[in-house]
């Protein structure tokens, strides 16, 4: 399993920042190269996310497995390429600040092969989503 957790600092209330990333299809606006469909609002909700350029990359299929309104979601990641599970939370910092969390436990494909490859991009992969969590705050603190 390869752990990853990233923090961003959202300046807006902890409800916005729950109602902003738990909307599904919104995450297309902020996730780099990621486009992200489902209805999911309760344990056993399905999430869709697909991660490429044009027709070239993966689809990464989830179901919610903890719903904590307005603080943590979990997910498990079911699809092919992307096996393992995730968390988005929420933390209330005062009134009107509140911090992120992505995390993600992954279990890489392809055994050594995957996790030799992952070592070489996990730099690239952990920028990216910083970088994406950062737009998510812009947007989500001018939304508030």
């Amino acid at each position: 399993m390869e752990h990853i957790q990233l923090t961003v600092r959202v300046n807006a209330p902890a409800q916005v920042v729950w109602e902003q990333i738990t909307n599904w299809a919104s995450q297309s606006d902020w996730m780099l190269g990621t486009k992200v469909t489902g209805e999911g609002n309760s344990i056993g909700g399905k999430i869709a996310a697909f991660t490429g350029i044009g027709p070239i990359g993966f689809l990464d299929t989830m179901e919610i497995t903890r719903w904590e309104p307005p603080f943590r979601c979990d997910v498990l990641h079911t699809g092919r390429v992307v096996r393992g599970t995730g968390s988005f939370q929420v933390e209330s910092i005062d009134q009107q600040t509140s911090n992120f969390i992505w995390i993600e436990d992954l279990d890489l494909p392809l055994g050594v092969i995957g996790l030799v490859g992952f070592k070489i991009l996990r730099p690239f992969f952990v920028f990216g989503v910083q970088k994406s969590l950062e737009k998510f705050a812009k947007i989500a603190s001018t939304n508030s």
